[in-house]
């Protein structure tokens, strides 16, 4: 499980998070999502590392992050996968090179047992026998099930994904959702996805957390997120007719 305890993060003036509070579980998808500006990216690098909070913790199943030495927190990274926005393949590496890259950076595997890891994530990600096909001999789709491979090659016990829908067609999108969702239950991750993608929030949201000026301004399941009366998350995600169509339809079911 990763805590997060009245976390606070400024740039110079600017107050982008301003005391959040929640818990991300293993074994569930759990979405950030929020507009433009809400401090989701901001959330996501502090949770990472990258951005460190003038108030707060983050703690790792008991691990508080500011706590941690140097040799303690490389430990941590070990235990992180990270699935980036638009995939972060090296072009002049092969989708087997690009897989062990992580194996050579963090363990001391052989050569041997890196190439039966590779095979072995390339199989769950259904690309097996891609191994010497560079990233620009694939789809969008391939390359984010590569980029899903090679998140999860160290047998993560955390996932973070950016956007990983990003620049995908609707029925890719679902593809990958859905696989972020399998491999995070299968492996008994804990996934944290950073998404604008509300097809991907009511497909795979066990648990949502929204962000607005900075604050939790509400969480809970997708299921809960079709009947809240919460007047931030009901104007931010029913603007657009498809959804509160959803909604009146869901509604009008469950008083049946």
């Amino acid at each position: 499980m990763i805590e997060v305890k009245n976390l606070h993060k400024s740039f110079g003036d600017a107050h982008i998070l301003k005391g959040i509070t929640t818990s991300f579980e293993k074994g569930k998808t759990n979405l950030i999502i929020g507009q433009s500006g809400s401090g989701k990216t901001v959330f996501l690098k502090s949770l990472l590392g990258l951005h460190t909070p003038e108030l707060g913790t983050i703690s790792f199943d008991g691990r508080v992050y500011k706590d941690l030495n140097i040799e303690q927190k490389r430990e941590l990274r070990t235990e992180i996968g990270m699935l980036f926005q638009g995939s972060a393949l090296f072009d002049s590496l092969t989708v087997e090179e690009n897989i062990m890259f992580p194996l050579k950076m963090f363990s001391n595997q052989s050569k041997k047992e890196m190439l039966i890891r590779v095979d072995a994530v390339l199989e769950r990600v259904n690309l097996l026998g891609s191994n010497r096909k560079f990233p620009a001999e694939l789809s969008g789709g391939m390359q984010k099930r590569v980029a899903i491979a090679r998140a999860i090659v160290m047998n993560p016990k955390y996932l973070f994904c950016d956007e990983p829908n990003s620049g995908l067609d609707p029925q890719t999108a679902t593809v990958i959702d859905n696989l972020i969702q399998e491999i995070t239950k299968e492996y008994q991750m804990v996934t944290v996805v950073n998404s604008h993608d509300m097809n991907s929030v009511m497909e795979i949201g066990e648990k949502i957390i929204f962000l607005k000026d900075g604050h939790k301004a509400w969480e809970g399941t997708n299921k809960q997120m079709v009947i809240t009366d919460n007047e931030a998350i009901v104007n931010f995600v029913y603007s657009s007719n498809l959804f509160k169509k959803i909604r009146e339809v869901y509604l009008k079911e469950s008083k049946l």
